[in-house]
């Protein structure tokens, strides 16, 4: 199923009343209090925002918030009674889009979380991009290759992403580490795993990939 907000909270009491609140405008919204119930919302259901505590009983917002962004973009704003500007700065730093302290405004809340959801969906629209057929959606990273939809992880997206982008060119080695990295250090290998697991994603055969092709000693390049 799909939420517009998921809130991650063992305050049970004022998640329910921020959901009550939130549906009142049509915002879906769902909540969980621990972080093993969150990853399995998470699998089992598409969210478009996350409300997260950081003390919770089984492990840390920070922690979830970290595990997250090793895979997913998706919008992640922290409600906690803890007021320290450590606290913010590691929760901005971590790849938190925001700090609400409680206790707070409802309607502030909200305002914020349809912000969010509005800049989504403007972003969204504006980055599927198509190519014959075919196209890549960032919101969902999901590519649609000649009919076959793949759903790939945060960083086989990217790399994906930048190949498409320059597609039916030769990208070297260095470009890719930088571009989807962001650091030329990377080792061979590292990218190796990454194009091995692309191409058992997209491939017909990937022993004998048709798309994403090896140019021996410079890079790759991907032929649509």
């Amino acid at each position: 199923m799909h939420y517009n907000c998921l809130i991650v909270d063992d305050e049970v009491d004022l998640s329910k009343m921020t959901c009550e609140y939130f549906e009142m405008f049509d915002i879906s919204c769902a909540s969980v209090e621990t972080a093993a119930e969150c990853e399995k919302f998470l699998k089992e259901n598409q969210v478009d925002v996350l409300l997260m505590d950081i003390n919770l009983s089984d492990e840390s917002g920070f922690s979830i918030c970290k595990k997250i962004r090793q895979e997913s973009e998706i919008p992640i704003l922290f409600i906690s009674a803890r007021q320290s500007d450590d606290d913010i700065l590691i929760a901005l730093n971590i790849g938190g889009d925001d700090y609400i302290k409680k206790p707070y405004s409802l309607s502030v809340l909200l305002a914020k979380v349809k912000v969010i959801i509005k800049r989504m969906v403007n972003k969204n629209t504006g980055e599927i991009n198509k190519k014959g057929e075919s196209f890549m959606d960032e919101s969902t990273m999901r590519v649609h290759i000649k009919g076959k939809e793949v759903q790939l992880k945060a960083k086989e997206f990217k790399l994906f992403q930048y190949l498409f982008e320059n597609k039916n060119m030769i990208v070297t080695k260095e470009q890719l580490f930088n571009k989807v990295w962001g650091d030329s250090y990377y080792s061979d290998g590292t990218l190796n795993v990454h194009i091995r697991r692309l191409r058992e994603k997209i491939e017909e055969n990937p022993n004998e990939p048709q798309m994403i092709k090896t140019i021996w000693g410079t890079g790759y390049m991907l032929e649509l």
